[in-house]
């Protein structure tokens, strides 16, 4: 049986262990958050959400996901 290798990052403030090969798509689907409404911050530089299944996650990162909620 193979282990997967788990990272730590921080998400919104606080820790999470994830595999070693997450994707930031990953992470958005996880929180079961439409990425149409979504802004995420990397390491404090925004990202492009095209691209989110492109960025793998790396050991020390930091991500902020700010979700989009309307009102009046």
């Amino acid at each position: 049986m193979k282990k997967i290798k788990k990272i730590k990052i921080k998400v919104n403030g606080k820790f999470k262990s994830i595999p070693d090969n997450y994707k930031i798509s990953d992470l958005v689907k996880e929180f079961k958050i439409p990425l149409n409404k979504v802004a995420i911050e990397l390491n404090e530089e925004i990202i492009d959400k095209r691209k989110t299944s492109k960025i793998f996650l790396k050991k020390s990162d930091k991500v902020e996901i700010v979700h989009f909620i309307g009102g009046g």
